[in-house]
């Protein structure tokens, strides 16, 4: 379809795949489902005159800046859906599972006795700075892409959205709240008598309720946080196909970005937001969906094949336009 690349049809194909499922599956767990199949509605039609529009003239200023960044301005949106969503094929949520699989594989519950261990305010603060690194980690790639290359941006924001969509997807059909239940007396009274039995004394030692990212982190989640989107972990596998784009398109900053993207996975477990076996399928999740969202690109963006240098040389700048030189994806 003219003005359609590969993110944007996965966009609008997570739109309608979402729609449909309300439709047929709302029943009683979703209130006001026709809301929401409104919404969809008008996010396509948004979508698509936008890139009709874009594709028949030479886009400038505001719609420039809407042609390049609609889909990361709908992430937002589409996580937090997920938490009205995700009882529809899953009545309650699924933590119990995953309490028993890290009891299983650890002889312990990770997710509270890596912070008993480690209460220190120096350790709280690396590992809570290290997860909120996790919005810069996107912001900022995004932008240094943006600004560099925009064929580069295309790349990031696609493959980027292809992991986030999936993930999305899952949280609908997997409902998982994570280690915050534990600190939610009315949902902690859902597990089950035996696996109530496998958690130790909860609540934060005083010295990480003292730090500054601490606090930044508890009126983020307080604000943006919905219920049931643990499992995989999107901050690792996110932070991780940052890695990736950093490895090929940003030399100068990637093993700086790699040992802090290593240490949000840790803080993931530390700062008790996931299940150690949500970290493991967010590391999975990245692992295949990166590479195949790599691919999917180049097989269906036919002009990404021919602009796209995928071995550019470290701190060679490229302008936006179209360059001749043909490099097989990697």
């Amino acid at each position: 379809m003219k003005g359609y690349s590969f993110v944007d049809y996965i966009t609008q194909g997570y739109l309608g795949l979402v729609a449909i499922l309300i439709l047929f599956f709302h029943g009683n767990a979703v209130s006001g489902w026709p809301k929401l199949l409104a919404i969809h509605a008008c996010l396509l039609g948004a979508v698509h005159v936008l890139l009709v529009r874009s594709a028949w003239s030479r886009p400038s200023g505001v719609l420039s800046l809407l042609r390049h960044f609609y889909p990361v301005l709908l992430y937002a949106w589409f996580y937090a859906e997920t938490g009205l969503l995700n009882q529809m094929f899953v009545h309650g949520y699924l933590d119990a599972a995953v309490i028993r699989w890290d009891q299983h594989l650890f002889g312990c519950q990770p997710s509270l006795a890596f912070m008993r261990t480690l209460p220190f305010l120096a350790v709280s603060e690396l590992f809570y700075a290290s997860y909120f690194s996790y919005y810069l980690m996107i912001g900022g790639v995004g932008l240094a892409l943006y600004l560099r290359n925009r064929h580069y941006f295309f790349h990031y924001v696609s493959v980027v959205s292809f992991v986030f969509y999936v993930c999305y997807l899952l949280y609908i059909f997997l409902p998982v709240i994570g280690p915050p239940i534990f600190s939610r007396e009315t949902l902690l009274q859902t597990l089950p008598a035996d696996v109530k039995g496998l958690l130790p004394s909860l609540g934060f030692p005083e010295t990480v309720k003292s730090g500054v990212f601490f606090q930044v982190m508890k009126v983020i989640y307080r604000v943006f946080e919905s219920p049931g989107a643990a499992i995989p972990s999107s901050h690792v596998a996110i932070a991780l196909c940052t890695v990736f784009f950093s490895f090929r398109y940003l030399p100068a900053i990637r093993w700086v970005h790699l040992i802090v993207a290593i240490l949000l996975c840790l803080a993931t477990v530390y700062c008790r937001y996931h299940y150690a076996c949500d970290v493991l399928a967010g590391i999975a999740t990245a692992l295949i969906l990166v590479p195949l969202g790599n691919l999917l690109f180049f097989k269906f963006d036919t002009a990404a094949r021919e602009t796209t240098h995928g071995n550019s040389l470290p701190g060679t700048r490229h302008s936006a336009g179209p360059v001749k030189t043909r490099i097989p994806p990697s």
